[in-house]
Parts: C-alpha cells; structure tokens; sequence
C-alpha cells in the first residue's frame, strides 16, 4: 500500500513537473491551447482560470480572458466578469500590486463547454494575430520608464472600452480585445511594434465608438422629426 501511495506521488509530481514545463517552454499559442483543455465542461469560474493559469504574467492571463472577444460571444456573464477583471488587472499593474478580484466575480459561474468552444475559434485568430509585428523594433516603446508609464494607463483605456455597453454592436468588443492582446503581447516579447498597434487599436475603437454615437444621435433625431411631424 504505502509503494502504491508513493508511486501515486511520483505520478503526481511528474505531471506538475511536465504542466509547469508546457507554461515555461511552449509558445504563447501553445500555453492558451493547454489552458483551454484544462477547463472542464460542466461549470468553471474566473478562480478556477487562475488556478489553472497559475503564476504566469498578468499580460498573459489579459490575453487568455481577451480571447472570447475576438469571435461574436452570447456566453451570460463573460463580458461583466472577464472585463472586470482585465481592469484590474490593469489597475494592479499601474500601481504594482498583486492581482485583487471580488468574491462574486471570481466565483461567478460560466458554462465551460460554450466557453471552451469560443476559445478555440478565437485561438485561431489570435495565432494570425501572433505573426503580425514578430520583431523587436520599437524596443523602448515596450521598456522605456515614462512611456510604459503611458503604455499602462492606454491598457487600462482598452479595458474601459471593452467595459462600453455596445456588445451587440459588431466589432465594439474585438477592437478593444485586439488592443488588450497586443499591448500585452508587446510587453511579454518587448516588441514596441506590438505596443503601437495596440494603441492604435484603441484610438480605432473610439472613433468607432464616436461614430456609432453620432449614427445613434443622427437617427433619433430622424425619428423626433418623423413623429412630430
């Protein structure tokens, strides 16, 4: 009995060995399609994710719980409990603090079949994402002082829009997603290439913002008009 428990162990610590191997050694694309098979399928919360994830980056985790947004989603609850915890970890970031997430929006529960399926389909975009930039130009846009300084509070901006009730809009959480994921893509690889994309990526999304607002004003004055006559 005692030879069986101690062979269980062993079991045990080569496979903790060989997960923290699959986190430290594999690409980026490679760590998101292991964190992916790891969710079960019945129910999972953002406490779960964490867990799964374990202690790799912040940046990483933003670009994990970005995914979903990159493909139309109609999972209940992803939106309000991923965003606020990308804005937190934005927040966390600036101020260099652990990573501090409330009860009832780690806890909350997702279905994690349907959030399985929509991270596979957008694991596919984001490995195209990948390719886009791969270099290091730009270095000091990714490591300069003052500008990371810029770099953060344009991060927490991404999660402030992707926060912005327009979700039924077509593209109004892609492009704040595409902004998250790059600029911490360009933090991970130190590739100032990647950060300017994310910013631009964010200056996209409030001029989309803004013209959907000037549409949305635009029409209801048609309708003030048409019904007054």
């Amino acid at each position: 009995m005692a030879n069986n428990k101690i062979g269980y162990s062993m079991r045990n610590i080569d496979l903790i060995n060989y997960q923290q191997k699959d986190l430290t050694n594999e690409s980026l694309g490679e760590k998101l399609e292991l964190v992916i098979r790891k969710i079960p399928a019945a129910e999972v919360t953002l406490s779960d994710i964490l867990e799964i994830i374990g202690d790799d980056s912040l940046m990483f985790l933003t670009i994990f719980l970005s995914l979903v947004f990159l493909v139309p989603v109609s999972i209940p609850g992803v939106s309000t409990v991923f965003g606020t915890a990308i804005l937190l970890i934005g927040i966390s970031r600036l101020f260099s603090r652990k990573l501090w997430l409330p009860k009832r929006i780690a806890d909350r529960k997702i279905a994690g079949e349907n959030l399985t399926v929509v991270l596979n389909r957008a694991l596919i975009w984001f490995r195209r994402l990948e390719k886009i930039g791969h270099s290091r130009r730009f270095y000091w846009l990714a490591t300069n002082g003052n500008i990371n300084l810029l770099n953060k509070l344009s991060f927490i901006l991404a999660a402030l829009l992707l926060m912005v009730p327009f979700g039924f809009i077509p593209f109004s959480n892609t492009l704040p997603a595409i902004a998250l994921i790059f600029l911490s893509l360009g933090a991970i690889q130190k590739d100032g290439s990647k950060v300017l994309i994310g910013h631009l990526a964010n200056l996209a999304t409030i001029i989309y913002f803004l013209a959907l607002i000037a549409g949305g004003g635009v029409t209801l004055q048609e309708i003030w008009r048409y019904l007054s006559g």
